[in-house]
């Protein structure tokens, strides 16, 4: 099968073609962990996820290696701390909030049912040359210098604009026509308004390490460039993160890696989703719709998250809404009801199919509705297909007894009571009293319980 994806670099769907089909690699910016994740971090978890389970269904298991970063050093994480911790030497209450705020990020992924990555490097490990030779910030910035991209100016490392021809292809930018804007800061030491900073001074009472330009810390930038060359080498296959990050970070990561390493590239294919707003409007705490995965996990089963994020192609805006919510909630107990004890060996090519074409989940999601359809009148084929697939993109985790005794749990619904009361219909049911079967139907729904008769017997779910 041929895998496409498209390219934001070329602008154009192209065929997958990897360095090398033995070690696929792959890099995604992972969270800067100084607080909850909201529902936007989570569209690049199960996104490129997704894409990381086809890789591995393509190419093998072990033949995929996945890096998703963590930034443990920004000045939002210092802020946090000096909140949080304030009786603390600030070093020690960084740790602190990164090490749960990592956490509660990895927690949440893994909800979402995310697989974990092959690597989950932290900022923080590769700053300083390491005993294992892996790629480190300070000597990339080192020759950066070295080879006339960056200069010392203003106690700062910056990296030169200008030393590199065709900055700014990626965001479709070009050098000359750049302008310093409002977020762009206008310094008297740099030689460019847009030249940006490797390195930078740190207070006393900031987080720094000894370098040959004093100490300090790193630049956002350069943090990316160094983790992903540590595990995935100077050129990989496809690097992903938000549409926000297209310009400046991975503009930089991009100018940073090739003129360190004297290459023409720094991945071989650049992939962003899009955007999410909350109930047609822009996420914002100030609009009081500030949504974190944490808050939805609270009311939703992760895989309800997911499924209702897939719903939408990645390189397209999302409206995230509860009705949205509530359908994927619906569709998901069906699926489980159909195929959640079914073993399935193998994944259906309509599915991979879908997939294979720049990952086009609302396509998979019409063909796991038919094979739906297909599994629950019997076909034993289509059944096992559809366990399969859905397997293969991460849902049916639980048996479909707990996954219906998960919600019944958190429903606060007495299950005993329900069990007998369907009885009590059944009966009424066989003896053709009517009236007392609806009235009994009734008294269900006023629990907040869905009842479904067919020819298998009678099942219920909770009404949302």
């Amino acid at each position: 099968m041929d895998l496409r994806l498209y390219d934001t670099l070329t602008r154009e769907k192209r065929s997958f073609v990897p360095l090398d089909p033995k070690n696929v690699r792959m890099y995604v910016c992972g969270p800067t962990v100084y607080d909850f994740a909201h529902i936007g971090n989570a569209r690049p978890v199960i996104v490129f996820d997704v894409l990381f389970r086809l890789l591995r269904h393509l190419y093998g298991a072990d033949h995929v290696t996945y890096v998703r970063n963590i930034t443990d050093v920004d000045d939002k994480i210092n802020e946090r701390a000096a909140r949080d911790f304030p009786r603390l030497p600030l070093n020690e209450a960084i740790r602190k909030v990164t090490e749960q705020t990592a956490a509660q990020f990895g927690s949440d992924a893994a909800a979402l049912g995310s697989l974990t990555p092959t690597f989950e490097p932290r900022a923080t490990d590769f700053v300083l040359p390491r005993a294992d030779g892996k790629a480190d910030m300070i000597t990339l910035i080192q020759q950066l210098i070295a080879r006339g991209h960056a200069y010392e100016a203003g106690g700062e490392v910056l990296f030169d604009v200008r030393s590199m021809p065709d900055y700014g292809a990626l965001s479709g930018r070009k050098l000359k026509e750049q302008r310093p804007g409002a977020r762009v800061a206008v310094d008297a030491h740099k030689r460019s308004p847009l030249d940006f900073v490797l390195w930078k001074q740190s207070s006393g009472d900031e987080p720094g390490w000894e370098s040959p330009w004093g100490r300090g810390r790193p630049g956002w930038h350069i943090e990316c460039s160094a983790m992903s060359a540590a595990y995935l080498g100077d050129v990989f296959d496809i690097h992903g993160g938000g549409i926000d990050l297209i310009f400046p970070h991975h503009e930089n990561e991009i100018a940073q890696s090739r003129c360190a390493h004297g290459t023409s590239a720094m991945a071989n294919y650049w992939m962003h989703n899009e955007f999410l707003q909350i109930e047609d409007a822009k996420m914002s705490k100030s609009l009081g719709n500030f949504v974190t995965i944490r808050d939805l996990l609270a009311d939703w089963p992760g895989e309800v998250l997911r499924l209702n994020m897939l719903k939408a192609h990645y390189r397209s805006p999302m409206d995230w809404t509860l009705k949205g919510l509530e359908e994927s909630a619906k569709t998901l107990d069906d699926w489980y009801w159909v195929a959640a004890d079914l073993k399935g060996e193998k994944a259906s090519d309509a599915v991979i199919d879908a997939l294979s074409d720049d990952l086009n989940t609302p396509q998979m999601i019409a063909t796991l509705h038919a094979l739906r359809n297909s599994a629950a009148s019997g076909n034993e084929r289509d059944r096992s297909q559809f366990a399969a697939s859905l397997r293969l993109v991460g849902f049916l985790s639980e048996s479909a007894e707990e996954w219906k005794g998960r919600k019944q749990q958190a429903s606060g619904i007495d299950t005993k009571q329900v069990d007998m009361l369907i009885s009590d219909r059944a009966a009424a049911r066989a003896r053709k009293d009517f009236k007392e079967s609806d009235r009994i139907r009734d008294e269900l729904a006023a629990m907040g319980v869905v009842i479904k008769d067919s020819k298998e017997g009678t099942t219920w779910e909770i009404a949302r």
